[in-house]
């Protein structure tokens, strides 16, 4: 009988990952890894492929070639629902009901963190005051606030996080820092992106570049 593997598997790993749009290269093909507590930054200009690589991990979107692994063990969409919280360019949420009312039916269908409530979830990103507010009459910042509140409040040890920073002031960039560094202190791991300047200061995170399709 053969010994466990004494190094367990990470929560993430892709192998020759591309994908292809109209038979035009978008991204790869990447091999990367993600282990528990780590942080991952992907980097690249406007159309290098960073939101549709996360589409791709997150299972809207097939890939055209390679693998993608969750402990070890090959994913679905299915398969990796309440392991992930996928944040994208829009916040993901109906404009017509307040963060409150917003949070409330995701946790229906997710579930939330222990001891996590959504009045909670909302006084963490400094947005108690405007919990009762249809979302439509908030700022983009605000907006963007309601939507990290998902971070705190739904269980998922991956975090994939599309230009998290974006319509944020410095206090928005310095909260999500600190909900990337409690996520990661707790055994979580995220995947982020930027084509900005790079705004998380981890020393300890990743890197890795995607390049314009030639």
């Amino acid at each position: 009988m053969s010994e466990p593997s004494s190094n367990p598997a990470p929560l993430l790993r892709v192998h020759a990952l591309a994908f292809a749009r109209n038979d035009e290269a978008v991204f790869g093909p990447l091999d990367f890894a993600l282990d528990r507590g780590e942080t991952l930054l992907v980097e690249g200009d406007n159309g290098s492929g960073k939101t549709t690589l996360l589409r791709v991990l997150a299972g809207l979107l097939p890939p055209s070639t390679g693998e993608i692994r969750c402990d070890g063990q090959a994913i679905s969409r299915d398969a990796i629902a309440g392991r992930m919280v996928f944040l994208g360019h829009h916040p993901g949420m109906k404009s017509d009901l307040s963060p409150c009312e917003n949070l409330a039916f995701l946790s229906g269908l997710y579930g939330t963190r222990e001891g996590v409530s959504v009045d909670a979830a909302l006084a963490q990103v400094d947005l108690s005051i405007y919990a009762h507010t249809p979302l439509r009459l908030l700022s983009a910042g605000q907006k963007k606030r309601a939507a990290l509140a998902r971070l705190t409040l739904l269980p998922g040890e991956l975090w994939l996080l599309d230009e998290p920073y974006a319509n944020l002031d410095r206090h928005g960039i310095e909260l999500v820092n600190a909900l990337i560094s409690m996520h990661g202190a707790r055994g979580g791991a995220t995947l982020l992106t930027s084509h900005g300047a790079v705004r998380f200061a981890d020393p300890n995170a990743r890197h890795v570049r995607l390049e314009l399709a030639a």
